[in-house]
């Protein structure tokens, strides 16, 4: 999700690293999927608050570069390179992939996703959080009016999607709200169905004229080798070429086949896994998995789990969430000043139509536990962090790298022993995570267009055709995204090889992944770079 935070807001001094602030970090984050800023903010994208933003990051450029860090101590170099990676983000998104200009989906996250982002945290509600509501749904009008100026360049397969995307949107909205209605606090209660009614009227008009302006619309959605060349270096700091990128996810996907191929030899005439009966069933479950896997990881000398630490647990899907199409992944990861929260991971009644994820999940909920609770754990433990850049720094190559490498690696460490079908799922999400960065090369450099990126994954992985679709398109529009689960695991890999050989005996796996989650914000170049001492050739 993409919000424009005020960029020079209250950062007093560059040179003062500590004293950077959760605004900036957020805005350089905008679009990678970080977890959403100051509650009260409401995205703007008007021509004189994108001239404001470039003004602002051409002077914080500047001063960034005037430093010198070559006498700093190798922590604060680090977070002097994360600075500057979340400077290029901000160029990156602004002048390079420009979603506000050419993605027509781009507007559906500041608007709709803007309000269902607030309405992600369970209840209550309180004023502060109502209001929020109210004040992201009232500006709904103003951001798509900004969004016709705006969309010169527009891309024909995006709007077609954004168009989908708001299919029937008045009585979803509608039902969504009058579900929503009755937990708001009085002042919001009173004001909702004002500003809906606006709201609705605007996305309509929205899909009217993109509808109009189909055919005049580009059908080109990728960014090409030099844009695309510029994330990897500045803002994802990966040493690799687009070329190595696919070298390293043709191998991992034949390795996965392979594994994959010699479980399921092992597995001939065991039982297939039983779904839940009910929705009670699968969340009483999965609150029973999360503690017994997080004992087990921490018995086994695999992680540590402060006791400060809470939990990821699921909840039934409410009824003002389930109106609406989906607009992110319905989880509330809690965030840096609610570290006393659990996190939560609504869920469907099971089903065998449920969604990839979803059906996997209740299949078995260990296999979500050890990728999205691990990105709960991982994001608490780094919003705990002493060091304040590394607090509120977000990058989606570390997380979801570390996301997926907890999976084979809970895999290995025998969390799955007692449930062959689930080791299958795990080397099915391995799959479809090395072709992922297949999709995300080809996209960006052209050579695939969503409708191939999808059928390839739907066929390849093999995968529904809504997931496949919605992966396809998110990652047309967010270049560089699709490979960090792959290329961010393999990163990490490389890191724990390392550290053993230079270690020696004094390799510790427990301290190895607790400084890697502590630090899961940063990348894993940058990681390598302070626990082993090696600098990062080429970045």
């Amino acid at each position: 999700m993409s919000y424009s935070w005020p960029l020079a807001a209250h950062w007093q001094s560059l040179p003062a690293l500590s004293r950077l602030t959760p605004s900036l970090i957020w805005l350089a984050n905008s679009g990678s999927g970080a977890p959403a800023c100051t509650p009260q903010a409401t995205p703007e994208w008007s021509k004189d608050s994108v001239a404001r933003q470039r003004e602002q990051l051409t002077a914080f450029e500047q001063r960034w570069r005037g430093l010198d860090p070559s006498g700093w101590s190798v922590p604060r170099q680090v977070d002097y390179r994360l600075l500057g990676s979340a400077l290029a983000r901000v160029r990156w998104e602004l002048d390079i992939t420009r979603n506000w200009r050419r993605n027509p989906t781009f507007y559906i996250d500041q608007t709709l996703a803007a309000v269902y982002d607030r309405m992600l945290q369970p209840p209550p509600f309180d004023p502060a959080r109502s209001n929020a509501i109210v004040r992201r749904m009232n500006a709904i009008p103003g951001i798509l009016e900004d969004a016709k100026r705006n969309l010169d360049l527009a891309a024909r397969p995006l709007g077609q999607l954004a168009i989908a995307h708001l299919k029937d949107i008045r009585p979803k909205l509608l039902k969504a709200v009058a579900e929503l209605k009755p937990l708001l606090d009085s002042t919001a209660s009173a004001d909702i169905d004002g500003v809906t009614a606006k709201a609705i009227s605007a996305l309509e008009s929205y899909r009217a004229w993109l509808d109009a302006k189909l055919e005049s619309m580009t059908t080109d959605t990728a960014v090409g080798l030099e844009a695309y060349q510029f994330f990897l270096k500045n803002v994802a700091l990966m040493p690799y070429t687009p070329e190595q990128l696919l070298d390293m996810g043709r191998q991992e996907w034949e390795r996965t086949v392979a594994f994959e191929s010699y479980e399921r030899q092992r597995n001939k005439g065991k039982p297939e896994l039983r779904l839940p009966a009910t929705e009670a069933e699968q969340i009483e479950r999965q609150k029973r998995d999360e503690a017994a896997t997080r004992k087990y990881l921490d018995d086994k000398g695999f992680l540590t789990f402060p006791k400060w630490l809470h939990h990821y647990w699921n909840l039934p899907l409410p009824a003002y969430l389930a109106a609406l199409p989906e607009l992110g992944v319905t989880d509330d990861l809690t965030g840096p000043t609610r570290l006393s929260d659990n996190a939560t991971s609504y869920v469907r009644p099971p089903s065998p139509q449920l969604g990839y994820f979803a059906l996997a999940a209740a299949r078995d909920p260990r296999v979500m536990i050890m990728h999205e609770g691990v990105h709960y754990y991982q994001l608490a433990l780094s919003w705990a962090n002493e060091d304040f850049i590394r607090r509120y720094y977000y990058d989606s190559g570390a997380n979801e790298g570390i996301g997926f490498y907890a999976e084979e690696m809970a895999l290995q460490a025998g969390l799955f022993d007692d449930s062959p079908r689930s080791r299958e799922i795990i080397y099915s999400f391995m799959r479809l995570r090395a072709l992922r960065v297949e999709a995300d090369v080809k996209l960006a450099l052209g050579e695939f267009s969503i409708e191939q990126a999808a059928n390839y994954l739907q066929k390849t992985v093999p995968m529904d055709e809504g997931t496949a679709r919605w992966e396809a398109a998110f990652f047309a529009s967010a270049p560089g995204q699709a490979i960090s689960y792959q290329i961010g695991k393999l990163q990490i890999i490389q890191f724990l090889a390392d550290a053993r050989r230079i270690q020696g005996d004094a390799f510790n796996l427990k301290a190895f992944h607790d400084f890697l989650l502590k630090n899961g914000n940063v990348p894993i170049a940058l990681q390598r770079w302070e626990y082993l001492g090696t600098k990062p050739e080429g970045l």
